[in-house]
């Protein structure tokens, strides 16, 4: 066939006309009123081969930045990792590829046995005893943090810090606003939370308190003092963290957390346009029967074989629907499997190497900034992201970046006014020292 892509041919179509009863195609379209047919071909050009076609859509994409030819400082929740070929080989398999909700383990057994490896791996990360599989993004999954805590300890009240991720503080807000939670900010100085404001803003009416760290501006908090402070009026606290970042830093499961939630996109995930991602979500074992989507159970069958089963389903469509903590009914299965099959494929000492790499890099490039007359904003230590402030318009500044091939740092004044004039910078293993050093010199004042 001249064009592969159309599959069929006059004679398919004749045969189909015929069975239908018609001579040809306007026949089909006989109850349509003469003055509203088109009586005229498309205004669009005539067909071409599928090599013409490839060579042209080929041409087409290569107006598109992209993460191949162009070196990414962006990150603000969304990060530029280095993704394994066995990830998309694993993920495109059609077993995988097509299956939906496991409800029969007699015949999902592979899936079931991935998506519990991912619920041990992030045990094992965020140092919690029990985690899911699994929710939308890091932001619902912080939103169900909140309605979590909330439904534990029958109270209404939210503290969020204000360096919690900006999208997901309105997320947060979408979901509080229908249940008449009330969401109050605590506010930061020098890039982290004030022990002292939570300290004044906590009450015995505040269900939960949620902090991420590192937080929006890369800075590291202090998660324990923080939790301390939280179960000093029996509310829960909620740590959401960047999973690479607990590679070099203490589990949130160690320094009190409730509750840890976060972005799994960095594990083995693309940018993608934004979607789809996932959101981790790992509790301790007292909060286990009250956590949202949905988790995977090991058992053994009547022979005492190993076996997997979706368990502790106290969901919207199943059984005790009505002690359900959540409404979120669906799951982010495929994107499990790819953070499964990322982190056995890095393995401990590769995950490891790749955050102590992404936090070298981003060192080094503060460093250099510093050194062009482009400082640190805050003291606070920090990740794999930092925050800068810088000489002129970020948008010039992005702009000029952009033209040499490199994708700048997010204008921070967008979403904190007090901040106009900052740009929050990240560094991935994936930057070179030599893509650094570009960056430094196209921002350098000096």
């Amino acid at each position: 066939m001249t064009w592969s892509y159309l599959p069929h041919t006059e004679e398919e179509r004749s045969e189909m006309l015929a069975a239908v009863g018609v001579k040809n195609v306007l026949d089909l379209y006989k109850d349509v009123p003469e003055n509203l047919r088109l009586n005229r071909p498309l205004n669009i050009n005539a067909p071409i081969s599928e090599l013409e076609i490839t060579k042209y859509l080929q041409k087409l994409s290569e107006k598109n930045a992209n993460l191949e030819n162009y070196a990414c400082f962006l990150g603000a929740g969304a990060y530029d990792h280095f993704i394994p070929a066995t990830v998309d080989a694993v993920l495109s398999r059609s077993e995988f590829y097509t299956a939906y909700t496991q409800y029969q383990p007699e015949i999902s057994q592979g899936y079931l046995q991935a998506l519990w490896e991912y619920q041990t791996m992030i045990c094992q990360i965020t140092g919690m005893d029990v985690s899911n599989a699994s929710m939308y993004d890091g932001a619902t999954a912080a939103a169900e943090a909140a309605v979590l805590s909330c439904e534990a300890t029958k109270r209404k009240e939210i503290l969020v810090a204000r360096s919690l991720h900006p999208n997901y503080r309105q997320v947060l807000r979408t979901y509080a606003k229908d249940r008449d939670y009330v969401v109050k900010e605590i506010g930061y100085e020098d890039g982290v939370t004030p022990v002292s404001e939570l300290e004044k803003a906590i009450s015995k009416n505040t269900a939960a308190v949620l902090i991420q760290s590192p937080n929006f501006f890369g800075s590291i908090e202090d998660l324990q003092k923080l939790a301390e402070i939280t179960h000093g009026v029996k509310a829960l606290f909620t740590a959401i963290c960047d999973p690479f970042a607990l590679a070099v830093l203490e589990a949130p499961g160690k320094l009190g957390a409730d509750i840890a939630v976060g972005e799994g996109q960095s594990l083995g995930l693309p940018l993608a346009f934004g979607g789809p991602y996932i959101g981790y979500m790992a509790v301790t074992k007292k909060l286990m029967r009250k956590m949202p989507g949905r988790i995977v159970g090991e058992t053994v069958d009547v022979n005492g074989k190993r076996g997997f089963v979706l368990t502790l389903q106290a969901r919207e469509q199943h059984i005790r629907r009505e002690k359900a903590t959540s409404n979120i009914c669906s799951n982010e299965a495929l994107c499990a499997l790819a953070v499964s099959v990322y982190l056995a494929t890095v393995g401990k000492e590769g995950f490891v190497e790749v955050a102590g790499q992404s936090m070298a890099k981003a060192h080094y490039a503060a460093e250099q900034l510093a050194a062009q007359g482009i400082p640190l904003a805050f003291k606070t230590p920090f990740f794999q992201e930092f925050v800068v402030k810088v000489p002129g318009k970020i948008a010039e500044i992005n702009e000029k970046l952009y033209a040499k091939k490199i994708i700048g740092g997010l204008d921070l004044g967008q979403y904190y006014p007090e901040l106009a004039g900052h740009m929050l910078i990240a560094v991935t293993e994936k930057r070179t020292k030599q893509e650094i050093d570009a960056l430094v010199a196209s921002m350098g004042v000096r």
